[in-house]
């Protein structure tokens, strides 16, 4: 394992024979980290570990190689945001617009999420193990060769898959905060108009923006094409598949491709 050089000024480190570069962020301002994770790309890296990271924004931006970034602390918003095909591990909590429009890679968070969390996604996953903020999913969409996946172990605060277009997402309500009530907030599903949105256990239907979408049970089909999604968390998060298949699933879809069509028509 390669040795962190002046970590405090931001000098680049070396990168060892296995392909690891090992990045010291404390004091770093946002701008240098990331050119530093760029720097070392360009020079072969195909691990990048950063520690004593304390918010700095913007982590992994725009990505395309096929490297992995092991973060260590709390990233600041827009991590892996543009996103395309690099695997991104955070090893705590993260922050807001998680995943901003990614198109291809994984990100996977230990701990809990804030807002905004793939916001107009296209493609690639996101596996989140504890609670998520408000408007989740928002602007998900799926293109022929793409179907973006967003995973969330815990729960999801208001408007959550608001103007969903395409793509899946997952609510299992597996925390204590789920115990507390419903795995949703309010507004869930509002102007969703395409892809499925799944929620594990407690559903309140007040909380389902049933002008836009309906709620039914999931079927036994449903839960065959879940379950090597479930299996998928499972396996990153050290969870007991069965525990997570005893519970009620529901499916939250859309009426209409077009829920506003008629909003935008010339009156008679």
């Amino acid at each position: 394992m390669s040795e962190i050089i002046e970590t405090t000024s931001g000098s680049a480190p070396e990168i060892d024979n296995e392909g690891l570069a090992r990045i010291d962020a404390r004091g770093i301002h946002y701008r240098r980290l990331n050119e530093l994770v760029r720097e070392v790309v360009r020079r072969g890296a195909r691990r990048i570990e950063i520690v004593n990271v304390n918010g700095q924004r913007y982590i992994a931006v725009g990505l395309q190689e096929k490297v992995r970034v092991d973060i260590h602390g709390v990233p600041g918003n827009d991590l892996a945001a543009f996103c395309d095909g690099a695997e991104v591990v955070v090893h705590n909590n993260a922050q807001d617009a998680v995943g901003n429009t990614l198109n291809s890679g994984r990100v996977i968070v230990h701990g809990d999420a804030g807002d905004v969390i793939g916001y107009g996604m296209r493609g690639g996953e996101i596996f989140v193990r504890g609670d998520v903020g408000y408007r989740v999913g928002i602007h998900m969409k799926e293109e022929p060769r793409r179907k973006p996946l967003l995973v969330v172990g815990g729960t999801a605060a208001d408007f959550l898959g608001e103007y969903q277009a395409g793509g899946r997402l997952v609510v299992l309500g597996l925390t204590d905060s789920a115990r507390r009530g419903t795995v949703v907030g309010d507004y869930c599903g509002t102007g969703m108009h395409g892809g499925a949105l799944y929620l594990r256990g407690q559903v309140d239907p007040s909380h389902i923006a049933t002008k836009f979408v309906a709620l039914s049970e999931a079927n036994e089909a449903t839960l065959a094409d879940l379950k090597p999604i479930l299996k998928q968390f499972c396996e990153l998060f050290d969870y007991d598949l069965d525990r997570i298949l005893d519970e009620r699933f529901w499916v939250v879809q859309p009426f209409s491709h077009k829920p506003f069509a008629g909003g935008y028509a010339a009156n008679p």
